[in-house]
């Protein structure tokens, strides 16, 4: 499995950069997708509101975006590429502070929330949500 990772932002809070990889392959290995190739891409506040305005069309920074390369036309082409994983790093600092945890663990609550995206979870539907946080706690007691 591969992992690369783009940033952080030069002004971002202090986080293992090397945890945080391998926190992110251990999320692929926890999902049985030990060939999988994850693109984390860890970017500004302003950077993340100018793509939640341009893809979502929603004002402001939110805290963690996913590009599937799964879902859509020509999967066959894709080979192991999962997508991207877009996180905001001002925007899981403040989380963090708020939650009590350290920065690199709401990294890895982001990272598996985003990768739960590009597999197909979803969370507009409280069904979907339940299944997805589901997912998503059973992720964390296996990686935190």
């Amino acid at each position: 499995m591969s992992v690369r990772i783009a940033g952080p932002p030069r002004a971002a809070a202090r986080f293992d950069k090397r945890l945080l990889a391998r926190r992110a392959r251990g999320v692929l290995a926890a999902l049985a997708l030990p060939r999988a190739e994850l693109s984390l891409a860890l970017v500004s506040d302003a950077e993340i509101a100018r793509l939640n305005q341009a893809h979502r069309g929603k004002r402001g920074p939110t805290d963690v975006l996913s590009y599937s390369l799964v879902e859509g036309a020509h999967p066959e082409r894709r080979a192991e590429l999962l997508g991207d994983v877009v996180i905001a790093v001002g925007v899981a600092a403040r989380q963090a502070r708020e939650i009590g945890h350290s920065l690199n663990d709401e990294l890895l609550r982001l990272t598996i929330h985003g990768v739960l995206h590009l597999l197909g979870f979803d969370h507009e539907i409280a069904a979907d949500a339940r299944r997805m946080r589901a997912r998503e706690r059973a992720l964390w007691k296996a990686l935190a």
